[in-house]
């Protein structure tokens, strides 16, 4: 049988648009680095945003947050939503 070694999750940031101030978390699963995008208000969609992150070290992480933050208030929406076509 084997074990699931569940972390802390943590908070990494916060931003807002439009639909209300969502919130990116990191949590390591196993040996799993896993960012997800989940809304502060209930009833609101979390998104997955990325997983295997530890890989490539602390500066990769702080870089994917600043520019996911960056995009998502830009687009008013959660970033890792893939643009419909124009």
């Amino acid at each position: 049988m084997t074990t699931t070694h569940v972390g802390q999750r943590v908070e990494l940031a916060r931003y807002r648009i439009s639909a209300g101030e969502r919130i990116l978390h990191g949590q390591r699963i196993n040996t799993v680095v896993r960012i997800t995008d989940t809304p502060t208000a209930p009833g609101g969609r979390a998104y997955l945003v990325d997983r295997g992150l530890e890989e490539d070290g602390y500066s990769a992480l702080k870089a994917l947050v600043a520019d996911y933050i960056e995009e998502s208030e830009q687009r008013d929406e959660p970033a890792i939503l893939v643009p419909g076509p124009q």
